[in-house]
């Protein structure tokens, strides 16, 4: 019989957590303020978390158990409140749209911000802006971007909603030819928009087609909401798993909706009262909205990747299981190999998405304010780089959303785990904006694109194509590549750069010669492009996280982090890698896989700081596995006893079913003993 004292581990889950929060050196202000773009960031958001938090309106109890009808009220109600606390708090739109993004479900208004407005903005004539730009500005009219159809939705050139323009009237008339041409998936057209930006074919006389054009078109009546004449529209239903339960997906046709010729967005392609095609400086840019959204993803992902990880590494550090040691304690989860190897590569993936979606919309703005002067010259470069990032961060932030959600092994299956929610609202992202195996083909025939114009000598190179560089400088492939020391990762990763840059340039160099794109083959190539840019760009943060304030013994620590982001996409990469030569053997495959595992190994006793850096609060996880002060269990018990089934001792589904499926059983079984005696 043992002897060791039996231990109460509801209580040691809290100790555990302060161990782990004991044992790491790292300054959390510091590396918060660098994943947040600085202290004064930071500051804004937390104020703001502090207000949603102590508000009624922003309660998540019970919200599990609402219907769908039920969310999207208090979504609608959330939405009221948000504008009530900017007037009494002075908020500003910057404030508001934080606000929108630290909410952990999607509201409708959440597409007037992301869509409606930056497209609108983006793409409106003077006259149309001047009359609706201040109404979109302050939410006097709700918006919506109507592009995807019910069956067409990436393939926007063969979307097939009409506007005919009628140069007698000087009209455009929208029309849905179809039942296929109504438009579907609309975020916020259910119940909520009054307005929309339309993607539609136009049509100029004599039927003479110009391809989809954007245009600006009122929904519902401004005095009672009613659907304007010869619009028909409807919420589409829920989604798959519960996700955006808030927002109105939603249908609209069109039946001979007549708009003014003001009512195009003209900035750029424009008709004239005559019926007569002014062309714009480049036929993409009416994809300038798509484009915003696509520049925001990236974080998105980071945003959703941190929060599962934040759970899951806090999980797995109190969660113990195993054979007890001579303490009598059985060994923390976050300690096996099988564990942490799983989750510090998706923490470092965190990171990375952080604090490359701030880079990438600053290309945005770059873009945009060139655009507004007329200068296209960064259109291309900001087309493959978001399409290739859009797939590559959702792809990758759905599966480790998962991933984190099985490690918590059967707790992450309830609902109070917090990432089920997280893994239905983000897995849509796959989809929309684009989806991911029709943009895998655009970065491919931007590589394709890039390397015929590739000149012996090259120089400069854009960021999109600079792994062509390899090839350029007429450089043979490295022949083996050996890891040796995990200091020299940290200190200067660049190896492992060479390495994806070379695997990058290798895959576009074969596609050419093979004249013929798979799907496969597309999205293995679109996935090695981006890899070599992404480690580009992480072997840049390397260098420069002590210029973006980290101080020196954090950098140490954050460097490493991006070391495991480049060992494991070489990991990940290693079919490319062993094909082309650039590892050899079983040996070198065997050193990559242990300096992966080394580094998580170094990795495991900064785990909690590194999660506490990006600042969650408990009412943000919503998570009784991510508590800030480990109780997990505690956390458990008490939103089980909340649950509304066990508000009667006795279910009302005892009288009305439960009962008679017992009686009948007694009864057959006592049929059964008497005919056996028989």
């Amino acid at each position: 019989m043992s002897m060791l004292k039996a231990l109460d581990a509801a209580a040691q889950t809290a100790l555990d957590m302060t161990a782990a929060r004991n044992a790491t050196a790292v300054d959390i202000p510091s590396l918060r303020d660098y994943l947040h773009g600085g202290a004064d960031n930071w500051q804004r958001r937390e104020e703001i978390v502090r207000v949603l938090s102590a508000d009624p309106a922003f309660s998540k109890a019970g919200r599990d158990n609402m219907s769908r009808s039920q969310l999207f009220m208090r979504g609608q109600a959330m939405t009221r409140r948000l504008h009530e606390l900017q007037n009494e708090l002075g908020w500003s739109d910057d404030d508001l749209r934080r606000s929108l993004s630290i909410l952990d479900e999607t509201l409708p208004l959440t597409l007037h911000f992301q869509a409606f407005e930056p497209v609108f903005n983006l793409q409106a004539g003077p006259e149309l802006a001047a009359e609706y730009g201040p109404l979109i500005a302050t939410r006097g009219i709700l918006g919506c971007y109507l592009q995807t159809e019910l069956a067409h939705g990436t393939a926007v050139s063969a979307l097939e909603t009409t506007a005919t323009y009628d140069p007698v009237t000087r009209e455009f008339e929208l029309h849905s030819p179809s039942l296929t041409a109504a438009k579907w998936w609309i975020g916020a057209a259910g119940r909520t928009a009054t307005h929309g930006v339309v993607q539609a074919q136009l049509v100029l006389s004599g039927g003479k087609r110009m391809g989809p054009h954007l245009f600006f078109v009122q929904l519902r009546s401004l005095e009672d909401h009613r659907p304007m004449r010869g619009v028909v529209l409807g919420d589409q239903g829920p989604k798959a798993m519960g996700g955006f339960a808030a927002t109105d997906n939603g249908f609209v046709r069109f039946e001979h909706v007549r708009i003014p010729l003001k009512n195009m967005l003209s900035r750029f392609a424009q008709v004239t009262e005559a019926g007569e095609y002014v062309r714009p400086p480049h036929d993409k840019l009416a994809y300038g909205g798509m484009l915003y959204i696509r520049s925001g993803m990236v974080t998105g992902a980071g945003m959703m990747t941190a929060k599962a990880i934040t759970i899951a590494i806090r999980y797995a550090t109190v969660r113990r299981q195993g054979t007890p040691g001579s303490d009598g304690l059985e060994p923390q989860v976050i300690s096996y190999p099988a564990v942490n190897g799983r989750l510090l590569p998706i923490l470092a993936r965190a990171y990375v998405f952080l604090r490359l979606g701030k880079s990438l919309s600053s290309l945005f703005a770059d873009t945009a304010a060139r655009l507004a002067s007329g200068d296209t010259s960064l259109l291309a470069e900001l087309h493959a780089t978001t399409a290739g990032l859009k797939v590559f961060a959702t792809t990758t932030s759905i599966a480790d959303i998962e991933t984190a959600r099985r490690s918590a092994g059967g707790h992450g299956f309830s609902a109070a785990s917090g990432m089920g929610r997280l893994y239905a609202e983000w897995v849509p992202s796959a989809t929309y904006e684009g989806d991911n195996y029709v943009l895998d083909q655009q970065v491919v025939r931007a590589a394709l694109k890039a390397y015929r114009a590739l000149k012996p000598g090259a120089k400069g190179l854009p960021p999109s194509s600079a792994y062509l560089q390899r090839l350029s400088d007429g450089a043979s492939p490295p022949s083996g590549f050996v890891i040796s020391s995990l200091d020299g990762l940290t200190s200067e990763p660049s190896p492992l750069v060479v390495l994806l840059e070379w695997r990058a340039a290798l895959v576009v160099r074969e596609l050419h010669s093979a004249g013929e794109v798979t799907g496969m083959e597309a999205a293995r190539a679109a996935r090695a492009v981006t890899d070599a840019f992404v480690a580009a760009r992480v072997a840049d943060m390397a260098r420069e996280v002590e210029k973006d304030g980290v101080r020196k013994e954090d950098a140490v620590v954050v460097r490493t982090l991006f070391a495991l982001y480049l060992l494991a996409s070489a990991e990940a990469a290693l079919p490319d890698l062993l094909v082309y030569g650039l590892l050899r053997g079983t040996q070198e495959v065997a050193a990559l896989r242990r300096a992966v595992a080394t580094t998580c190994a170094a990795l495991v006793p900064h785990a909690i700081g590194l999660t506490d850096a990006f600042g969650f609060s408990n009412w943000e996880l919503d998570s009784a596995l991510g508590v800030y002060d480990g109780r997990v269990y505690e956390a458990l018990w008490d939103r089980a006893q909340r649950e509304p089934l066990n508000e009667k001792e006795v279910t009302d589904a005892y009288g009305e079913s439960i009962k008679w499926v017992l009686q009948n059983g007694q009864r057959r079984a006592a049929e059964a003993q008497r005919n056996a005696k028989l």
